[in-house]
């Protein structure tokens, strides 16, 4: 996101010093639906709910909705990425790494989380034979290792990249970026958050553990099997999400890097 920013600041410079008016109006509307079609993404951000796994899917649509936004607008202003400047080159490339290194992290997660539900679909199925073994694999489910390298060097990277667009027109809409990034890593980072649907799990498999002490434990076994059929469709819906935007990352990271090889080749 803080790459789209930054690009679009160069952009709007080029425009206002274009020598070709028809050519600037061009520019300009380019960057006008731009805008419009970033706007429109922030009006869809996440909303109170956080940290869900409806929050965090929204969270994709928002960084989908406005990486398409900006392939659009490389289209519009004929700007194919043969004749990005190198340090443009750099920066597209950057971003997609930090972005693809993300993703992986995510799926790692979304791995442990299928691992802890594996963990209780079993406890269930021994329940009526071994429960004292039951117990055991109804232990809570733990935050896997956070992405704090991952936003450390992000914040290395970004510095004061919003600070470079103060002139430029719909800044407020650009700055809303910024809070939407600040609030996925303050609550998913910093705060290592556990997912809402997460803790109902635990506690349900806490009160299963409870009720198979003291030999009641039919009521709480359904309960805990119902919220795993969800969980994991919820939790499928997501990693679906996770990678068909790693792919769509992925693929215009290689496109980008074939176009570059090929440039390199011409006379």
């Amino acid at each position: 996101m803080l790459l789209l920013v930054e690009k679009l600041t160069k952009l709007y410079s080029k425009l206002e010093n274009h020598r070709q008016q028809s050519e600037a109006d061009v520019l300009s509307a380019a960057l006008r639906a731009f805008r419009s079609d970033v706007s429109n993404a922030l009006n869809l951000k996440p909303g109170s709910e956080i940290s869900s796994f409806l929050w965090i899917q929204q969270c994709y649509e928002l960084l989908s909705l406005i990486n398409t936004a900006f392939a659009k607008l490389v289209v519009d202003i004929d700007y194919p990425v043969n004749r990005w400047e190198v340090t443009s080159l750099h920066q597209y490339l950057n971003y997609s790494f930090h972005l693809l290194e993300l993703l992986k992290s995510v799926s790692s997660s979304l791995s442990h989380l299928t691992h802890a539900r594996l963990s209780f679909a079993l406890a269930l199925t021994l329940l009526q034979n071994s429960p004292s073994l039951a117990i055991k694999h109804l232990k809570a489910i733990q935050p896997q290792g956070s992405s704090k390298d991952y936003r450390g060097q992000q914040d290395r990277e970004d510095g004061d990249k919003y600070s470079n667009f103060s002139s430029f027109p719909g800044r407020k809409s650009y700055a809303s970026l910024n809070l939407v990034d600040s609030c996925i890593s303050d609550v998913i980072v910093e705060k290592g958050e556990i997912l809402r649907e997460v803790k109902e799990l635990n506690n349900a498999a806490a009160s299963l553990a409870s009720a198979i002490v003291s030999g009641k434990s039919s009521h709480a076994a359904k309960d805990l099997e119902t919220r795993l059929g969800v969980f994991g469709k919820q939790q499928e819906a997501l990693e679906k999400q996770v990678h068909y935007l790693f792919s769509k990352v992925f693929a215009a990271r290689k496109e980008l890097l074939l176009s570059v090889r090929q440039c390199r080749k011409e006379p």
